[in-house]
């Protein structure tokens, strides 16, 4: 006769070589747990497959500031995760980085000429030199990988900074505020094997570490201390910079990480719910005589069984089940009030509040405290700005050799995507009172010698402030005209309330 114990579940998607381990959860064949794999190795860089990180590495690398370790989590976590690489761009590129240039007259003996071609010649040079697009760029890395070091390269018309790789670079002193960087030159040999492609690599770099390499290599570079062989050498301090932020290289978001892998984790028990949720089981009971047997033989129900299993054929979620014992099936999921919407929902907020950042940027269905939020955000972010306004003054050093007569002073603008067009309107209202006319426009993104340009071009050669005749404002016409009715113009549609527009249409 036939047992229960004869017959199992059969799905018509089921390997014979299904893994039988219920005390783990399965997604296809990729078991769940608390590890996220990383291909990299955080000593020097190098790839293995099936490394895992795990919350304990990075709450050790905290601990003990490895930034090394840390900056690797940041890089594989900016390229594989949407959240965090939001993160970083956001707050990254909030400034616009606009900046303007003005000249500081000490000696009014220096003709008015003079100043103007400086300037010219000034705002020229910051114009080649892309800073916009460049401070933005830089501004990206220093979040995602806590600092940036770079080396300035000088040419005729503009000024460029060299990346150096932040793993062979550090800063341990200062000199009037600004940080000495030191090189470790045995990044050539670490990073290219080959010697022909080395040599090239090396051409590329400026003659000051080209000097450093041959001394390195015939044991001639100078030492921090006796037996010190590691290849370190300090740079040039005119040439070099380094931006960070609060004084640390730890980058910005990366404590946010674990809250990161808590979201993935939950974010898969989703999934797993919302498939378990759409699974069936087709449950065929064979019949019992009056003594508890079965009436069929076991081939016999074998071909009951096979043949649901074929008219079940490629439905997805469908189980069949044949049995000769009373099933009872007990729903596993939790009745709690919380949906699981409302679980990943929580989880996701602690991810932001952890980064510090208002989810609603990203997620908008509101404004409350948002206004504040940016506004800390912009804080968090106005170290490095006043950084890159010191980075382009220094450029301007060929033209600020008397300072004591004349100094051209550069100038960063609190814009950023939020509040420049709130800016611009700020200062052309300041023009008013005689402030400046060149702020408008420059908060709007453009620059200085591009303003200048434009209202020559358009005044003293196209004339059109000939052809172009501005309207006259309620303000600025007669009260005795007859078509001036006076008081304010007349809002659009768009900008009235729902009671003027209802009074409106009342009245017609």
């Amino acid at each position: 006769m036939a047992s229960a114990n004869d017959f199992k579940i059969t799905s018509h998607s089921e390997s014979p070589h299904t893994s039988r381990d219920f005390n783990k959860i399965k997604i296809g064949r990729t078991t769940l747990s608390n590890d996220v794999f990383f291909d990299i190795d955080y000593k020097n860089g190098s790839r293995h497959r099936h490394r895992p990180i795990r919350r304990e590495d990075i709450m050790r690398a905290l601990a003990e500031q490895d930034i090394q370790t840390l900056r690797n989590i940041s890089q594989r976590y900016f390229a594989m995760n949407g959240i965090y690489m939001r993160l970083c761009r956001y707050i990254a590129y909030l400034y616009r980085y606009d900046w303007m240039i003005t000249p500081i007259v000490y000696d009014e003996t220096i003709k008015p000429e003079k100043v103007i071609e400086g300037w010219y010649k000034s705002s020229n040079l910051l114009d080649n030199c892309r800073l916009r697009k460049n401070f933005g760029e830089i501004a990206l890395k220093v979040v995602k990988n806590g600092c940036y070091y770079g080396y300035k390269v000088e040419q005729k018309e503009a000024a460029y900074l060299q990346e150096l790789h932040p793993d062979y670079c550090r800063s341990r002193y200062k000199i009037n505020g600004k940080p000495i960087v030191e090189f470790n030159i045995k990044y050539f040999d670490d990073k290219f094997s080959d010697a022909d492609y080395k040599i090239r690599v090396l051409k590329l770099f400026p003659a000051e570490f080209r000097k450093a390499y041959l001394a390195y290599k015939r044991g001639t570079l100078k030492k921090d201390f006796n037996g010190d062989d590691n290849g370190w050498f300090v740079l040039d301090p005119q040439k070099t910079v380094k931006f960070n932020l609060s004084n640390t290289d730890v980058p910005l978001f990366v404590a946010v990480i674990p809250k990161l892998m808590d979201l993935e984790d939950a974010q898969d028990l989703d999934k797993k719910r919302m498939e378990q949720q759409l699974l069936r089981l087709v449950i065929q009971e064979m019949p019992l005589d009056k003594n508890g047997e079965s009436i069929f033989e076991i081939p016999e129900i074998q071909a009951f069984h096979n043949n649901a299993v074929e008219m079940v054929g490629d439905a997805i979620g469908i189980s069949v089940l044949t049995t000769l014992a009373d099933v009872k099936v007990e729903d596993l999921s939790d009745n709690g009030n919380m949906s699981s919407a409302d679980q990943l929902d929580k989880v996701e907020r602690t991810v932001y509040n952890e980064a510090g950042v208002s989810q609603k940027q990203f997620n908008t269905d509101g404004n409350i405290a948002l206004e504040k939020s940016i506004a800390n955000d912009e804080a968090s972010m106005t170290d490095l700005l006043l950084q890159f306004e010191e980075y382009a003054e220094s450029l301007l050093k060929p033209f600020n050799k008397n300072t004591k007569r004349l100094k051209y002073k550069v100038t960063m603008l609190p814009t950023t995507i939020y509040n420049y067009k709130d800016l611009s309107k700020i200062y052309k209202e300041q023009t008013q009172i005689g402030f400046s006319k060149l702020l408008p426009q420059v908060a709007l993104g453009q620059s200085q010698s591009m303003v200048m340009a434009t209202a020559y071009f358009e005044n003293e050669i196209l004339h059109l402030e000939e052809l172009f005749v501005p309207p006259q404002m309620s303000s600025t016409m007669s009260g005795k005209s007859s078509d001036s009715e006076g008081g304010r113009p007349e809002l659009p549609d768009d900008q009235k309330s729902e009671k003027t527009i209802q009074n409106k249409e009342s009245a017609s």
